[in-house]
């Protein structure tokens, strides 16, 4: 059947609207079709390139690279060893530039220059700014889907790079949004997780962190000493909610989300931040309270800068509160495009108001504000988004439920896997989901860990692929079938490119061989991994 033929069959069998698809609709056939151009997608588009296919790689915003080209250029690691592959060859081009620097911190538009040249060698076709709006099944496989331009296009096997997991949820493959129970897989960490205040001395929270010269702690998180959660009015302050959910239980939330900012001090680069429109001092009433407990703490205690290049740092949140917006994030998975455009867009507000207030309000010590002043955005950084990142970090979409879900017990002990492709080894890494009031109308975080650390550990092919019954020629590598524990390791772009170029190769077996993504030969994958300097276990 010709690709026209197929789709117009798919119409008369109400896959698609007729409505949608007019006689004269572009069709474009593959073999590989990626949607989402994050590290994962290309690193994915890229290795099925490699192996011969024909590769298309769809991405629904103008700009490709995801996380790191969108803001993340301190890069998230662990174990340097764990990382091989596609992955290591994509940050040592980026960073090919910068003799004697760090391996892992390129600059964002490095990184997109990396990315493009690796593409365009591969001879991947890329398509920006499509959106997808429609999936046709037949039986258990996709045979196409559709954009918001009205393209259609067939492949042979697809797979789903996105950070939110829109197709996978459009071809009717099981997924989860939020949290497990604590009891669902006998997680301890799984569920609502109340933190208890952790007291920080003044000597600590007025220190800087250590990439600035400071001789304090990488990160604190935690609510770092009692502050009443109420104004004088009785009034909970601006983000924080009551719940009083049981410990462990399960819930519909995820790990705040914000963006990565590409900040410095250099006079000539730097662009000074901004008051944001509908810009409201309330909002950070709780921050105010903060700096008043600990009124000489630093603008380095008050959010993570991690030095890139070039005397850039990647402005990332840490604590209490910082650009980190819990609660705000809750709908974006299953919302629409307008609507997650909504979401971004208020969480551009708050950040932005959030430095604005830092650097300019009277009631912040004036040390505090002129040291924030001295901060601003690159001017030579994102110059087609007013120099904001292009990326809203969203560091936790839908998860899906495949073949094999990992949950803490494979990030911690049982970490060996005799089908792996790709290791992790960061640690357990929950960012705050909400902020509540406590028994004592004190404020507290809620969601966060503290010491989990993880185990290198091995990822099976098994958690990228959908149950057989529900999907047979989709591949998932970055919202693979994991537990929010699980996730809260698993989501460095380094292990997702290192997932993306497993599912690249595992594409073209599939397509070789003829079958279902679920019964090509893993020992052959797992060979052709090797090949290609990808590391699967530790070497002792």
């Amino acid at each position: 059947m010709s690709p026209r033929a197929l789709v117009w069959a798919l119409i008369g069998l109400g896959c698609f609207a007729p409505s949608g698809w007019a006689q004269n609709a572009v069709i474009r056939k593959t073999d590989v079709c990626v949607y989402g151009a994050t590290p994962a997608g290309i690193a994915a588009a890229i290795a099925a390139a490699r192996a011969g296919a024909r590769v298309i790689l769809i991405e629904p915003t103008k700009w490709i690279g995801g996380m790191v080209t969108g803001g993340l250029t301190s890069t998230d690691t662990g174990l340097q060893a764990t990382i091989g592959g596609i992955a290591r060859e994509f940050f040592e081009r980026a960073a090919a530039r910068y003799e004697g620097k760090n391996l892992w911190f390129a600059e964002p538009h490095a990184n997109a220059e990396a990315f493009e040249a690796m593409l365009k060698e591969a001879g991947v076709t890329v398509r920006r700014d499509l959106r997808l709006e429609r999936v046709a099944m037949q039986g258990e496989r996709i045979a196409a889907l559709s954009t918001d331009a009205g393209a259609i296009y067939l492949a042979r096997v697809f797979i789903d790079a996105s950070y939110e997991g829109d197709l996978l949820m459009q071809a009717g493959v099981d997924s989860i949004v939020g949290r497990e129970s604590r009891e669902k897989y006998d997680e301890p960490l799984a569920g609502f997780f109340p933190m208890p205040i952790r007291p920080r001395t003044v000597e600590v929270m007025e220190s800087v962190c250590s990439c600035l010269g400071g001789t304090g702690p990488h990160y604190i998180h935690g609510t770092p000493c009692k502050i009443a959660a109420r104004d004088g009015q009785g009034k909970l302050l601006f983000g924080i909610g009551e719940n009083h959910a049981a410990p462990g239980s399960a819930d519909g939330l995820t790990q705040a989300y914000n963006f990565r900012l590409v900040v410095t001090r250099r006079p000539d680069l730097r662009m000074p931040f901004t008051k944001p429109d509908g810009y409201d001092p309330a909002r950070y009433a709780l921050l105010l309270k903060l700096i008043e407990a600990y009124p000489g703490v630093r603008f380095g205690r008050l959010v993570h800068l991690g030095k890139v290049a070039e005397d850039k740092f990647d402005l990332n949140a840490q604590g209490l509160f910082s650009t980190d917006y819990p609660g705000a994030n809750t709908a974006y998975p299953d919302a629409s495009w307008d609507e997650r455009k909504k979401i971004y867009d208020d969480h551009q507000r708050f950040i932005q108001g959030f430095l604005w207030f830092l650097a300019s309000d009277e009631r912040v010590p004036k040390r505090l504000r002129d040291e924030v002043a001295e901060w601003g955005l690159c001017r030579d950084e994102f110059m087609d988004n007013d120099h904001w990142p292009y990326a809203l970090y969203v560091r936790e979409g839908r998860r899906m439920i495949g073949e094999y879900v990992m949950v803490q017990k494979d990030c911690q002990r049982e970490v060996t896997k005799p089908d792996s492709v790709g290791m992790g080894s960061f640690v357990i890494d929950s960012h705050i989901v909400e902020r509540i009031v406590d028994d004592e109308g004190n404020v507290s975080d809620e969601g966060s860990f503290i010491d989990a650390p993880c185990k290198p550990y091995q990822i099976p092919y098994r958690s990228l692929t959908p149950r057989r019954e529900q999907c047979e020629n989709l591949l998932v590598p970055v919202c693979l079938s994991a537990s929010h524990v699980a996730c809260c390791t698993l989501r460095m772009e380094p292990v997702y490119m290192a997932l993306g170029h497993a599912a690249g190769v595992a594409a073209k077996l599939a397509i070789d061989t003829d079958t279902a993504v679920q019964s090509i030969d893993v020992t052959a994958l797992q060979g052709k991994l090797r090949e290609q300097k990808a590391v699967l276990e530790l070497k002792k």
